[in-house]
């Protein structure tokens, strides 16, 4: 954090999030729940900017009941350039691809950038924000939760049985509700053991970042990922 004249800890942090969708939404619930503000939306259709702050479930009730992020009446339309070139501390795309490019990169900002969607920066603009101390939270790393957590479903699923088949010897509407009910115990017990396991995962991947390669956290992560599977290769006797 000191590397990009910043302090560690999201309190008192600014920042504005591309797209308003699923992950642009939780990502503001979460940072806000964390301590930081967020200062403004960018949607296809508009933006908006309020430095006192944004409410993420006033917001999402907005959204919900017309359609768009514009008119929320808490927050003023943004009529520069482009609101991701505002000054403010973290910057998240969580919407589409190529947002920061070599044309831009010079005009962004934020001292950080958590690429919730994927290939929001290009190779070039990845040049510029090293050469300009810009953090880069690469999106191999920071949207990867979808894909933990599908992995911890394969893993529950390995049995490959079906709670159905549990019926076979039994008449099907006199325990239908016990099987039922069950189930639907399991299910809230995985649920319960999804979020601390994703936790304990993504905490692990990102301290196995050992190779100083300063603020190029992008190219750690693949460094790292490689030696994975070569290990995994070699261990499989795949590779010499």
């Amino acid at each position: 954090m000191s590397m990009i004249g910043t302090t560690p800890g999201w309190g008192g942090k600014t920042f504005i999030v591309q797209g308003f969708g699923n992950v642009g939404l939780h990502t503001c619930r979460y940072l806000t729940r964390a301590g930081a503000t967020c200062v403004g939306i960018i949607e296809h259709d508009g933006s908006i900017y309020s430095q006192e702050g944004i409410d993420p479930k006033l917001l999402e009730d907005w959204k919900n009941e017309h359609g768009t992020i514009v008119g929320y009446p808490n927050a003023k339309p943004y009529e520069g350039e482009n609101l991701m070139f505002e000054p403010f501390d973290i910057f998240i795309p969580a919407a589409i691809e190529k947002v920061i490019t070599n044309e831009n990169a010079h005009k962004i900002q934020a001292k950080i950038i958590g690429e919730a969607a994927n290939g929001p920066t290009t190779p070039a603009a990845d040049k510029i924000r090293i050469e300009r101390n810009i953090l880069v939270i690469p999106d191999l790393y920071i949207n990867a939760g979808g894909v933990t957590v599908s992995f911890f479903v394969w893993l529950k699923n390995l049995n490959h049985v079906s709670y159905g088949r549990l019926t076979f010897k039994y008449e099907r509407e006199s325990n239908y509700h016990l099987l039922e009910s069950v189930q639907e115990s399991l299910e809230r017990r995985f649920e319960d053991i999804v979020h601390p396991g994703l936790d304990y995962t993504m905490e692990r991947s990102a301290r196995a970042m050992k190779y100083n390669l300063s603020l190029d956290l992008r190219t750690a992560a693949y460094v790292n990922s490689i030696g994975k599977i070569f290990t995994t290769y070699r261990d499989a006797g795949l590779a010499l």
